[in-house]
């Protein structure tokens, strides 16, 4: 009893408590402004140093983007993390539809920078095969793909549509590129040289099916592989897409049915054929457990994947996670919503022009 009673006594009284978890607080918000504002500036000069050289034809190290996406990572982490400790600093909705937790708006030029740089970094090479109709192509290989596994005209089309969404989550939307971050994936689907190996030989077993219904778009490809030739194969748009298809997506193109029954959002489908680019074999496992949204990935490898394409990848918060639902990893995927609202949109736009 007298050991308790000292130590109560010992105790700060309540006006002492309070002050001190003020002044804690104080410091923890202090420390994240101060986190933030470091981020800022080191985003800013990679930023800088980057277009320097790029403006004086300086040579660019290795991986010249991975600097980049690194910083900005950063910023976005550290406004994450200030925002958590101080809620007032949340502001006003930013053009690129982040969080605003997550963005201050008052970023947008660095990021607009950001894209500029990235846009010269992965610049299609020299010799790059473009398409005149690169969404149409995207639509129109995945539908002929999907029929020829089976599936009815509806879903068919949805296969098209999700597809679309692919090309705008790899590249934006754009043809041939090349990869700021990494020397081996590459193209309009951004797949790698295996993947493209993969993609074109299945692409030769399903060829006769689709020929017997679609001869057009068979004569279509005949012009592209004479026109592609000798040349990396992930820098003719038309094949590059085609064989990044058939190399993995293609195969779950006859689980489309089901796939669209439990996610009814058609930017949820995309997410979903997205993570096969991203983690394919959790990806499979969930969609085979019958509970595909609440199936569980705890495996830090695969986190860590996930992370690395910008899912929990931003704040102390969403980094400590070590495991997460599919639907949190879709929620979670909200640096690809623009991406999959513009597919949405191209494709409605070729669904009209159609009509």
């Amino acid at each position: 009893m007298a050991f308790a009673l000292g130590l109560l006594l010992a105790l700060p009284g309540p006006g002492l408590i309070s002050a001190t978890l003020a002044q804690s607080l104080t410091q923890q918000q202090s420390d994240a402004q101060k986190a933030y504002d470091d981020a800022l500036n080191r985003f800013k000069q990679v930023l800088a140093e980057r277009r320097n050289q790029i403006n004086s034809k300086q040579p660019l190290p290795n991986l010249p983007g991975q600097a980049l996406y690194l910083a900005r990572v950063d910023m976005i982490s550290t406004y994450k993390d200030l925002t958590d400790a101080l809620p007032s600093k949340i502001g006003r909705p930013n053009k690129f539809g982040l969080p605003p937790a997550y963005f201050d708006a008052d970023a947008e030029p660095l990021v607009d920078e950001y894209s500029k740089l990235f846009g010269i970094m992965e610049a299609p090479p020299a010799g790059a095969q473009d398409s005149a109709t690169p969404f149409k192509d995207v639509v129109e290989l995945a539908v002929a793909i999907a029929r020829a596994k089976g599936l009815d005209a509806a879903d068919a089309e949805a296969a098209g549509r999700i597809s679309l969404g692919l090309f705008f989550a790899e590249t934006n939307g754009k043809q041939n590129v090349g990869n700021a971050r990494s020397n081996t994936y590459k193209g309009s689907l951004q797949t790698g040289p295996s993947e493209d190996r993969i993609g074109r030989k299945k692409w030769a077993a399903i060829k006769p099916a689709i020929g017997r219904f679609d001869p057009q778009l068979i004569a279509r490809d005949d012009k592209e592989e004479a026109r592609a030739g000798d040349l990396d194969h992930r820098f003719n748009h038309w094949t590059a897409v085609r064989d990044g298809l058939m190399n993995a997506h293609a195969e779950l193109f006859p689980q489309i049915p089901s796939i669209v029954r439990t996610l009814k959002n058609p930017i949820d489908q995309m997410k979903f054929f997205e993570l096969i680019q991203i983690v394919p074999t959790p990806t499979r496992s969930a969609l085979n457990s019958g509970n595909l949204l609440a199936y569980r990935i705890s495996d830090p490898r695969i986190m860590r994947y996930l992370r690395n394409n910008s899912i929990f990848a931003f704040g102390k918060a969403d980094r400590a996670r070590t495991s997460a639902t599919f639907r949190d990893i879709m929620d979670a995927m909200w640096l690809f919503n623009k991406k999959f609202e513009r597919a949405l949109a191209e494709y409605e736009a070729l669904k009209a022009k159609k009509s």
